[in-house]
C-alpha cells in the first residue's frame, strides 16, 4: 500500500493509503523510477533535498517521506535538526548528508554519499539558499561583496554543482529523473534590499530551463517553483515586526504561504504526470504578483 497526500485550504497535509497501479503493458511510464500510485505520484524513490533541515526544505522532506520515498536530508550547520527530522520520518532508508555547498568538493561528496546511502538518486530538489539584506544605499562595499559572493555561491553556483553531480548518477542509471529548483517570486519582480538573492533566483530559473532542454533526451525533467513569502524561520522576524501586516496584505488571501503548500507543488513536479511541465516555473505566491 502507498500514501496519497493532499493539502487543504490552510496548507495542512493529510494522507491516506491507496493501492498501487502498474504502468500500461508495453508502454513507457514517464518518471520511470519508483512505484507508480493510482494518484499518479510515485513511491519508493531516492530523493535528495538540499537545505532539508528547516523551513520549506523540511516540509518537502516530509512530503516525499509520506509518499514512501527514501530521503537524504542535506544541511550545512544544523546536524541536530537534520537528525531529529530523519528520526521522525515514516518509513526507512532515510539519511543525513552535510556540506557547505559553496565548496565544489564538499557538494560532490554530499551527492555521492546520498546516492550510496539511498541506493540511487531519482529526484533532486535544489532548495538550499540564503537571503541576506544588502541595500545598495546602505551596505558598505565589503558588505556588498560578501553578500554577492555568498548568495550567488550557494543559491546559484552551489545548486549548479549539486545538479551536475546528481545528473551523472541519473544518466548512468538510465531510468530518468526529476530535478526541481526552489526559486522565488523575487526572480521576476526584483528584490530591492536583497538584489543578489533576486539575481541568484533569476539565474537559477535560466539554468533550469537550459537543463530542461539538455536533459529531456535522458528522461530527466527540470522544473521550478517560485514562492512568495512563506511562513518559515527565514522571515519570522519580518512577519512579527511592524511590516508583518503589509507582507500578508500583498496577497488578496491576506496571508503568506505555508511550507506544506510549496512541498505539495514540488511533489507534483517530481511525479510522472508532470513530465510535460519540464522547463516550467510554477508561481506560488497567492496572486501577490501576476505575470504573463
Amino acid at each position: 500500500m502507498a500514501i496519497l497526500m493532499t493539502v487543504g485550504r490552510t496548507g495542512a497535509v493529510t494522507a491516506r493509503r491507496c493501492p498501487p497501479t502498474r504502468a500500461p503493458a508495453g508502454g513507457r511510464q514517464p518518471g520511470r523510477a519508483g512505484l507508480v500510485l493510482r494518484s499518479g505520484l510515485v513511491a519508493d524513490r531516492a530523493v535528495l533535498v538540499t537545505g532539508g533541515s528547516r523551513g520549506i526544505g523540511r516540509a518537502i522532506v516530509r512530503a516525499f517521506a509520506d509518499l514512501g520515498d527514501r530521503v537524504a536530508v542535506h544541511h550545512r550547520e544544523s546536524a541536530g535538526l537534520a537528525a531529529e527530522i530523519v528520526a521522525a520520518l515514516p518509513g526507512s532508508g532515510h539519511t543525513v548528508v552535510q556540506a557547505d555547498l559553496t565548496d565544489p568538493a564538499a557538494a560532490r561528496l554530499a551527492v555521492d554519499q546520498a546516492h550510496t546511502a539511498l541506493g540511487g538518486l531519482d529526484v533532486l530538489v535544489n532548495n538550499a539558499g540564503v537571503y541576506h539584506e544588502h541595500d545598495i544605499t546602505r551596505a558598505s562595499y565589503d558588505e556588498w561583496q560578501a553578500a554577492w559572493q555568498e548568495t550567488i555561491g550557494l543559491n546559484l553556483t552551489g545548486a549548479a554543482n549539486v545538479t551536475w553531480c546528481a545528473v551523472q548518477h541519473m544518466v548512468a542509471a538510465g531510468h530518468g529523473g526529476r530535478i526541481v529548483n526552489v526559486s522565488s517570486r523575487g526572480a521576476f519582480r526584483g528584490e530591492p534590499r536583497h538584489p543578489a538573492y533576486g539575481a541568484s533566483k533569476a539565474g537559477l530559473n535560466a539554468f533550469g530551463q537550459s537543463l530542461a532542454r539538455a536533459l529531456a533526451p535522458h528522461g530527466i525533467t527540470v522544473t521550478g517553483v517560485a514562492p512568495g513569502y512563506v511562513a518559515t524561520d527565514m522571515i519570522t522576524s519580518h512577519l512579527a515586526g511592524p511590516g508583518g501586516d503589509a507582507i500578508r496584505a500583498q496577497s488578496p488571501f491576506g496571508r503568506v504561504a505555508q511550507p506544506a503548500e510549496i512541498a505539495a507543488a514540488v511533489v507534483y513536479l517530481a511525479s510522472p504526470e508532470a513530465e510535460w511541465a519540464s522547463g516550467a516555473i510554477l508561481d506560488l505566491n497567492g496572486a501577490s504578483y501576476l505575470r504573463t
